[in-house]
């Protein structure tokens, strides 16, 4: 049973398939059913996005693109198109929208919709996500996969459930079920490490989490102790929001050698914040608050902030704090990656869209 004081939604989880490399070999037919990787060819590249054909052999996104070689001698390195990207996932958003308003893109080939209340009046979200993947294969040419059920949390994990080009659909009364056979690895928001630390405890399903006490949890996992217990639960009651508001925008660069040398890093920064310039000018927003993320070669992680007392998107502004902030107090080991984010942005002063709570006593057709 859950719990009668959360709103009942029907959420969908759309995910395109492998989405920049479909793109890829939807434009050049000669790469239809061969291993393609996006980016990652250069000398230290990193790929952005494998082809199916591409990860049967292991090959995956974030990967070095040296790594990926070794793993596939035949893979194809295609450079990015992120115009063509951003074409064609307007054009799939388009489709969304013809079914609610409530459309949440995270990213250009994933967004939730809620379809409890929506423009075609079909009782079940089963069938408006069959109907949607089938008029972006027709009309855009390429699959999607999809997930369904009752909030964010379950819905994008079940649009994994059934890659590539399925969809998979958890009714309110199987949400416990389906959360407690599940691995802890396939939960959203419990990374790698966070999986390995569980394991070591003896929690390796959901099942195994929804027997620990909140009291545990918040002893042994701080935060998200309270989040975990809850979303085994199937208790989340985050609503779809359209127009997401950007809270920060940031930029890193990883080194092929740790560095040492303040010199160096400098440089190095230059180019960063030339890049979260770009960036802010592109989406039209500034932001009061810089950080500098500095990770050591011993992947130690460190942050440093200052907040100024205006909106700054100046690229002068942005390197001259950073600088101060390296100088801030010296370095703990030699460097592996640096960033720098902006945040407290003047975005966050605009409204939020409201969304209407639906009544749990409505009847639900999944």
């Amino acid at each position: 049973m859950m719990h009668n004081d959360l709103p009942i939604r029907k959420i969908i989880h759309v995910d395109m398939d492998a989405f920049y490399a479909s793109v890829e070999q939807m434009d050049n037919p000669e790469l239809v059913g061969k291993p393609i990787a996006v980016g990652g060819g250069s000398e230290r590249g990193v790929i952005s996005a494998a082809s199916y054909e591409a990860r049967k052999f292991g090959v995956r996104s974030a990967m070095a693109g040296n790594l990926a070689r070794k793993l596939c001698p035949n893979l194809i390195f295609v450079r990015h198109n992120f115009k063509r990207y951003k074409e064609i996932s307007k054009k799939i958003r388009a489709i969304f929208f013809e079914y609610t308003d409530l459309v949440e893109p995270l990213s250009l080939d994933e967004a939730y919709l809620d379809v409890t209340k929506n423009k075609k009046g079909n009782p079940s979200a089963t069938l408006i996500a069959q109907e949607i993947r089938k008029r972006v294969f027709n009309e855009v040419g390429l699959t999607a996969s999809a997930g369904i059920s009752i909030n964010k949390f379950v819905a994008k994990i079940a649009s994994d459930y059934n890659k590539p080009n399925g969809q998979k659909t958890v009714n309110p009364e199987d949400v416990l079920r389906f959360l407690e056979k599940l691995d802890i690895r396939k939960f959203h928001g419990i990374g790698k490490v966070t999986a390995e630390r569980m394991y070591q405890k003896g929690v390796f399903t959901g099942a195994d989490l929804k027997a620990k006490s909140l009291e545990y949890l918040d002893k042994n996992f701080g935060k998200s102790g309270r989040y975990y217990y809850y979303i085994v639960r199937g208790l989340q009651n985050s609503e779809v929001k359209p127009n997401r508001i950007r809270k920060s925008l940031a930029a890193e660069r990883t080194f092929r050698e740790n560095l040492s040398s303040e010199v160096f890093l400098i440089k190095k920064l230059e180019h960063i914040a030339e890049e979260v310039s770009r960036r802010l000018e592109h989406s039209k927003v500034a932001g009061k608050t810089i950080t500098l993320k500095i990770k050591y070669s011993d992947f130690t992680l460190q942050t440093r902030s200052k907040t100024l007392r205006y909106f700054v998107a100046d690229k002068a502004v942005i390197l001259e704090t950073a600088k101060e902030l390296l100088y801030q107090e010296k370095l703990k080991n030699s460097v592996r990656l640096l960033g720098i984010s902006l945040s407290n942005l003047n975005t966050e002063t605009k409204k939020k869209p409201k969304q209407k709570s639906v009544s749990v006593q409505l009847k639900f057709d999944f």
